[in-house]
């Protein structure tokens, strides 16, 4: 889940091949389509990201009443115009003001403009029974690669593995509570599922009775003396998104591994971690590995699942070979989406 904001940014206007009416406003690695003429090569815009909940006056203002997704005709959803992805929707500033409020390049303009962001309902099998585990729980965000186009360097060592449709899972040990069991937005919450009885039906408490020995076998290998260790994954399968993957019952797939206290232990390097993880624990498909560049992220992102089932790929998670930080960015692990997932008729996409 990447960070939810809108940022004053200078506009690079590129043409749009497929139409003379129409132009393209890249802003880092995204792109809207705008009309031609709207804007001017480095005039400053706000970028207003796909999944934002806009308010009646913006989107009147925009002249996209009755024009955006959801039953409120409300959302920000990326779409193709003229064979082109567009990503967001570009807000063009009067005399460098938003609503009379003078505004500079970088700043963040989310709450002056009013969005939220869309937050599908939560089925009733990502529910439950819940308690706080104060410092156990790990934040844990992978932001998009168009929002930081130069955090990967060309020809860096990468490895690139498919990004699944599912649901954020953790499953983890912490010797002041036991058991840690997990999705994203309880995680980042700081609190756990019970193992209870009451939670006999939920999806991530399903994934830790399914995988409890796999986790302990893996946690006897590489936290021996009890400190804490976390195995982070995908729940996927019919019943959970609306890509299932062939798989007719919800599973889990590991994709990362952090060893250690929150915010003082570390993640595994993608060579340990298939080494160590993978012996024990289904794995995210690893669909490349060598030099970063943007035809090889290209050529990746889109295409089929590398799973059974008929699906289009979701995208890409891109980490360097040798785990490192990035200014600005933190931890450098990065994903890639698909177009054509993001222009899928239908998708569910619940947290």
């Amino acid at each position: 889940m990447a960070t939810f904001e809108s940022r004053i940014h200078a506009l690079r206007i590129e043409p749009h091949p497929n139409a003379d009416r129409l132009e393209l406003a890249a802003i880092g690695g995204y792109r809207c389509v705008v009309a031609k003429g709207q804007f001017a090569d480095g005039e400053l815009a706000a970028y207003i990201p796909e999944g934002a909940i806009c308010p009646r006056w913006l989107i009147a203002h925009l002249d996209l009443v009755d024009k955006l997704a959801g039953s409120g005709k409300n959302r920000v959803k990326a779409v193709r115009l003229r064979g082109v992805l567009s990503e967001g929707l570009v807000y063009p500033l009067k005399d460098g003001r938003i609503r009379g409020k003078l505004v500079s390049e970088g700043e963040d303009v989310t709450e002056l403009l009013e969005l939220e962001k869309y937050e599908p309902p939560i089925p009733v099998t990502m529910q439950g029974d819940v308690e706080p585990a104060h410092g156990a729980t790990l934040h844990y965000d992978i932001e998009d690669i168009k929002k930081y186009p130069d955090a990967l360097r060309p020809g860096e060592r990468v490895v690139f593995t498919e990004k699944l449709h599912g649901t954020w899972c953790c499953l983890g040990w912490h010797p002041d509570y036991g058991p840690i069991v997990t999705s994203k937005g309880l995680s980042d919450k700081g609190l756990v599922l019970k193992l209870n009885p009451a939670n006999r039906d939920n999806l991530y408490v399903s994934a830790w009775r399914d995988h409890e020995a796999a986790f302990k076998r893996a946690r006897a290998k590489l936290a021996p003396e009890g400190g804490p260790i976390y195995v982070l994954g995908e729940v996927f399968g019919r019943g959970v998104q609306d890509l299932h993957y062939g798989q007719a019952n919800p599973t889990f797939a590991a994709f990362d591994a952090y060893l250690g206290a929150p915010r003082r232990g570390c993640y595994l390097s993608p060579a340990a971690f298939a080494s160590s993880i993978g012996k024990h624990f289904r794995l995210a498909p690893v669909v490349y590995k060598g030099p970063f560049s943007e035809q090889a992220l290209k050529a990746h992102t889109e295409g089929p699942t590398a799973l059974a089932g008929r699906h289009l790929r979701e995208g890409v998670v891109v980490r360097p070979v040798a785990e490192r930080e990035s200014p600005g960015l933190g931890r450098v692990i990065l994903k890639s989406v698909s177009g054509d997932y993001l222009t899928r008729k239908g998708g569910t996409e619940y947290n």
